[in-house]
């Protein structure tokens, strides 16, 4: 991993390129970012950087994490994420990571927690198909049938059941950065992001371009 930066959904919007094409893009405020721990081998047997974003007080801040940011010398932060980076070797504590580490036209990867959608059944969770609606059935949205009969007399495992929907890791890969603004920290990518308005977002150099 050569690039990473941490960042805030604000929403989507289009922009048109220079051949007046529509694009849909997500925009990120991304950073800036401070560096608040140093792996090295010496001490921790690997090379590696926490970076934290987004600032909050002090009485949102455990005492542990208040030593830590003190530690550091930066101001307590609200998320904090490491990265094994190619160059962290030459990133020091209290260093800043800005949108602009990424370019224009660059390929890259953003990982995001989904919407959480609450409880749900069989056919939002999964895509199941429904029962008949016609001819007198009362089945319509049910799971179906659960399992065998005598044998083996349970429901197996990993059947396809009404439960918790959302709320889960997702990265979606191979994005075109399509605008970049350094000055306010922003980067428009091309597409959808997981997560809502306000979340979270990791955004990291293509593993696949």
């Amino acid at each position: 991993m050569k690039k990473a930066i941490l960042g805030k959904k604000l929403g989507m919007t289009q922009l048109f390129d220079e051949n007046g094409v529509l694009i849909p893009v997500t925009v990120i405020e991304a950073g800036p970012c401070r560096v608040t721990q140093k792996k090295t081998v010496e001490n921790d047997g690997y090379e590696a950087v926490q970076i934290g974003f987004g600032e909050k007080k002090e009485k949102h801040t455990t005492k542990p994490m208040q030593g830590h940011f003190k530690k550091a010398g930066t101001a307590y932060m609200k998320y904090l994420k490491e990265f094994k980076l190619d160059g962290a070797a030459d990133l020091n504590v209290g260093d800043e990571i800005k949108a602009d580490v990424f370019a224009e036209g660059e390929m890259i990867d953003v990982t995001g927690i989904t919407k959480g959608k609450g409880y749900a059944g069989t056919i939002k969770r999964w895509g199941t198909h429904r029962g008949p609606m016609t001819h007198g059935s009362g089945y319509h949205r049910g799971p179906g049938s659960l399992g065998a009969c005598s044998t083996p007399s349970r429901v197996m495992k990993g059947k396809k059941l009404a439960g918790h929907l959302g709320v889960e890791k997702v990265t979606i890969q191979n994005l075109k950065v399509v605008k970049i603004d350094a000055e306010k920290n922003v980067i428009a990518i091309k597409g959808a992001v997981p997560g809502p308005k306000g979340g979270m977002v990791i955004i990291k150099d293509s593993v696949k371009a």
